[in-house]
């Protein structure tokens, strides 16, 4: 019977494979499915804000969250999307002379791009159209106390934190890779990401639309006052606090991503190819 799963060296080598269409895809398409990636991400926060913001103990919310966002991932990892934090990997390929550096920057330019749009539509659709009036704007006030919260986060935390979290990313879509039916790359991807999730680990992408919802509600003069009659701090939630995580959140994704990719390759593909000359 034909086994269901790659071994380690063959989910390297697929992923890297993968990786050739990636870095070869047109920029119009790598846009469009960095958008729809942005999107499924900035849905599944937009879920866990509204399945948790009635929640007061951190536990049972934590929870609530951690098993409900990783289908976000799931969602990507089935539509071919373009995920930022996944591609961070994607030199893998370019170790295998499946690509440039160049196209790297490319894909991973355009990528995120993509999702800071798919991200932001989302956000403005969620404040414009009023899902955050529920409980009377209580979700409005829960999104903007979240969102200030990240932006008041500081440069070492936040990378610190963004490694940890695209660690566990990038784990769950090699796992997933690492399965051949639908049913066990959802799982693969599934896993990882709660782990993430529980743990208050900072993802760049799904920050995007948590401290972009929290602007733009704070702009809605009837949410701005709910916020300030909750006691929520409104002054790190600017512009310049958004870089201030984003900022050091992406470099941490990207060297949380990039060190799996380099340390699978290596020890899976590079050092097995040494050992087989022997």
């Amino acid at each position: 019977m034909e086994r269901l799963y790659l071994t380690p060296g063959e989910m390297v080598a697929a992923y890297s494979a993968a990786g050739r269409g990636k870095l070869r895809r047109s920029a119009a398409s790598l846009l469009l499915l960095g958008v729809l990636a942005g999107a499924i991400i900035a849905l599944a926060a937009a879920t866990t804000n509204t399945a948790s913001y009635g929640i007061t103990d951190t536990w049972t919310a934590r929870t609530v969250c951690a098993l409900l966002f990783p289908f976000g991932l799931g969602l990507v990892v089935v539509t071919g999307s373009e995920l930022f934090t996944g591609n961070c990997m994607l030199p893998i390929t370019v170790l295998d002379g499946g690509g440039t550096a160049g196209q790297l920057l490319r894909n991973w330019v355009l990528s995120y791009a993509g999702n800071i749009l798919g991200a932001m539509l989302v956000a403005a659709l969620c404040v414009g159209c009023g899902q955050l009036d529920y409980s009377s704007g209580a979700l409005a006030v829960y999104t903007i106390r979240l969102g200030a919260g990240k932006c008041a986060m500081s440069f070492g935390k936040a990378f610190g934190l963004g490694i940890l979290c695209n660690l566990l990313v990038c784990l769950g879509v090699m796992a997933a890779n690492s399965a051949k039916d639908t049913t066990g790359r959802l799982l693969g991807a599934y896993l990882p990401v709660c782990f993430f999730v529980l743990c208050g680990f900072e993802h760049c992408i799904a920050n995007l639309y948590y401290i972009g919802a929290a602007l733009m509600a704070a702009a809605v003069p009837q949410y701005a006052a709910l916020a300030a009659e909750a006691g929520v701090d409104l002054a790190p939630l600017t512009l310049a606090g958004a870089a201030a995580n984003l900022i050091p959140v992406t470099l941490g994704n990207i060297v949380g991503g990039l060190g799996l990719g380099l340390l699978l390759w290596y020890c899976h593909t590079k050092a097995e190819k040494k050992e087989a000359v022997r």
